[in-house]
């Protein structure tokens, strides 16, 4: 998955010189078939790598090129998620793609968000809604009944590429996925946060995925609609006590992408609305405080938000920049207009550079408040209140 890397100037091996080399020609190629010629080499040599377990090696090609060809970078980072994401798999002498994908659910809760076990009977019913309003006829489909937390997706390319292949055999077998879950870490408990359902779908090779190729009067929208309208009473059960919202279900790392992009402005709705629930307040009565919070570059956005007659900060929400996002992306122009759509109407924005701080004690975010000081966000005393932290 794209993301701000760390450089590393480590000696590199073989293979990930190689998959640099390939890369950059990729990049650079001019028409299409050097690309597909670059593409089958770079796609092969990706597989190996991944069979091997060789997590290393594409990281550190990674971190090289970030460094040195951004447009080798992403040939390389699209790659490498494609292969770990699909594959080509022979059930019965015929072919079959193989896709993970992962159907995100936006949630925010003034308890605890659910994430565990998925009943037989719910999950039946989702992977029937699924087959039948987001994947196509011809689709096979595995779900895990398992409704996953941020804190445990896979960690590497090569624990979502094992994922994958176990998911795809299951769904060519028509067998529920073996999967050991006793190992996943603990939940962390946000007040919003994102929950994964994740599964695989198998097709004859060349068939059509999803509804919306095979059907020209089925869209994306249209499908999404129906998936909400038909899903959510299957969800309700599995989020007891939130408020939540469905995102359509896309290949594993465009819906992780997907969901971190709708979770920002989702967050912001969902501290308004908690506010307004857990002070009695109406939304007028509030104020954002925004300002841009700094380590060697700028790395997010922290709104403080507290009542309009008080310099003090209730609550914060922390708005990461996210792929090309940097100091000349209007996300603070954005981030207002989401605020006053929500009701505030007073919105502080800083132009001063923050330090990317945490509290040495807890290592909470510090907001910022209107004189322009980081401060730790604290509710006011609501006896047996949840946690106070929104994504």
């Amino acid at each position: 998955m794209k993301r701000n890397r760390l450089s590393s100037r480590k000696r590199m091996s073989s293979d990930a010189t190689e998959l640099g080399r390939l890369a950059t020609g990729l990049a650079e190629a001019g028409g299409r078939l050097e690309r597909e010629f670059w593409e089958r080499q770079l796609a092969d040599l990706i597989d190996r790598i991944l069979q091997d377990g060789g997590e290393d090696d594409l990281n550190a090609a990674l971190d090289r090129l970030f460094d040195s060809h951004a447009g080798a970078h992403d040939c390389l980072a699209d790659t490498i998620e494609a292969r770990a994401e699909s594959c080509v798999l022979t059930h019965q002498g015929q072919d079959y793609d193989i896709m993970l994908f992962n159907a995100p659910l936006l949630a925010w809760s003034r308890f605890s968000i659910p994430a565990g076990t998925i009943p037989g009977k719910t999950l039946d019913a989702l992977k029937v809604q699924l087959g039948a309003h987001v994947f196509s006829g011809a689709a096979q489909i595995a779900l895990v009944d398992y409704l996953y937390s941020p804190d445990q997706l896979p960690r590497s390319f090569v624990d979502t590429w094992q994922l994958m292949r176990d998911l795809g055999g299951a769904a060519l077998c028509n067998k529920a996925p073996a999967l050991d879950v006793s190992a996943l870490p603990e939940t962390n408990q946000f007040l919003s946060d994102t929950r994964y359902l994740i599964g695989a779908v198998a097709v004859p090779r060349g068939m059509p995925l999803f509804r919306w190729n095979e059907d020209d009067s089925v869209t994306r929208e249209s499908a999404l609609k129906e998936w909400i309208k038909q899903g959510c009473p299957s969800l309700e059960p599995l989020l007891a006590g939130c408020a939540f919202q469905p995102l359509l279900a896309d290949a594993y790392h465009a819906a992780c992408r997907l969901a971190d992009m709708a979770s920002r402005p989702y967050s912001l709705r969902a501290s308004v609305a908690f506010l307004q629930t857990t002070l009695g307040k109406s939304a007028e009565s509030l104020r954002a405080i925004i300002g841009g919070f700094h380590d060697k570059r700028l790395e997010e956005y922290r709104i403080g938000f507290g009542p309009r007659d008080e310099d003090i900060v209730y609550h914060g929400v922390v708005w990461p920049l996210l792929g090309s996002e940097d100091e000349a992306t209007d996300v603070v122009g954005e981030v207002e207009a989401l605020l006053r759509e929500s009701g505030i109407k007073e919105v502080v924005v800083h132009n001063q550079q923050f330090p990317f701080e945490f509290c040495d004690d807890c290592g909470a975010p510090l907001y910022p408040n209107v004189e322009g000081e980081t401060v730790h966000a604290e509710m006011p005393d609501l006896g047996n209140a949840p946690s106070q932290t929104l994504h």
